[in-house]
């Protein structure tokens, strides 16, 4: 029987960064919040973390001071995933390395793959992987999209124990727990389907939303978990218009804007993104004030 990797929420953390490269001190003070808040688990250079910006260098140091920062108190997930292979294989050796708790693998981006590709491709990351790997699926930013039938013939590699699905649909998500028949671990890769996703035997969701209120988010899972339906439902429809602000550009750079506002880091992101709309990020500091966080 595969463990499960994490219940609850795990915050898809930014990289703060300033005019030197990555903030290393703003970064260890915000793995402290949000331990302190207590999130479930910590994603690493995924697409919040700014990954795809990150040279090969910073990749691994980002990783590598996660893993001593969170120093084992909650699970560590370290984004490794490549449109190249062997690229994606070698970071995934690092991280486990390192002591990442595991790895999450995005589909291959810009040159995509058949179906065929990705069983090959996301077997050969798992079968040189030491740890746990969650595969992330999210067609909208890869034009690639990780069909439940491929995910099923996935299922039985020991390695694979889990799948982030950012798919946005949530009829194929209940097709891909049908067929997985609960050998993979499901997670929400979408704030605004994280009871949805719940409902379908989800263990709970990698989120961008918990990076500003990372104990709400948490909160939401595990009283939907405990059987506390209604008050996790209340959480998930209160929660929205500050979601859908925090995705009314593309992420992460609201997100980023909204740590800043909390004088968590600098709002400093690395071209082709750059900051937020002054008229958007007026909307997502209203929303952010309605739902109760404190601005700086």
């Amino acid at each position: 029987m595969k463990k499960t990797i994490f219940t609850g929420a795990a915050t898809a953390i930014i990289t703060p960064m300033n005019a030197n490269g990555v903030d290393y001190e703003a970064y260890g003070k915000l793995i402290d919040w949000q331990l302190e808040q207590g999130i479930d688990a910590i994603v690493a250079t995924g697409t919040t973390g700014e990954a795809s910006t990150l040279t090969d260098e910073e990749h691994q140091e980002v990783i590598r001071f996660t893993v001593e920062r969170v120093a084992g108190r909650v699970p560590v997930i370290a984004g490794t995933g490549s449109n190249d292979t062997a690229y994606a294989i070698e970071l995934t050796k690092f991280a486990c390395e390192a002591g990442a708790d595991a790895v999450l693998v995005v589909t291959p981006y810009y040159n995509k793959a058949t179906q065929k590709g990705l069983i090959q491709m996301f077997t050969q990351i798992a079968d040189a992987s030491t740890k746990p790997l969650i595969l992330y699926n999210v067609p909208s930013r890869t034009g690639c999209n990780l069909l439940p039938a491929t995910v099923a013939k996935l299922a039985d590699h020991p390695n694979l124990a889990a799948i982030k699905e950012a798919s946005g649909n949530i009829s194929q998500i209940a097709e891909l727990a049908h067929l997985t028949h609960g050998k993979l671990d499901i997670y929400s890769g979408n704030d605004d389907q994280i009871i949805p996703v719940l409902s379908l035997g989800g263990k709970g969701v990698i989120s961008v939303l918990s990076n500003v209120l990372p104990a709400e988010t948490s909160a939401m899972c595990h009283k939907f978990m405990d059987g506390d339906t209604a008050d996790a439902l209340k959480l998930q429809l209160d929660l929205l218009p500050l979601v859908n602000a925090l995705f009314s550009e593309v992420n992460p750079i609201p997100v980023k804007a909204a740590m800043a506002a909390m004088g968590k880091c600098e709002n400093i992101l690395r071209l082709p993104l750059t900051p937020m709309e002054p008229e958007h990020e007026a909307v997502l500091r209203q929303r952010m004030v309605e739902a109760g966080v404190e601005l700086a």
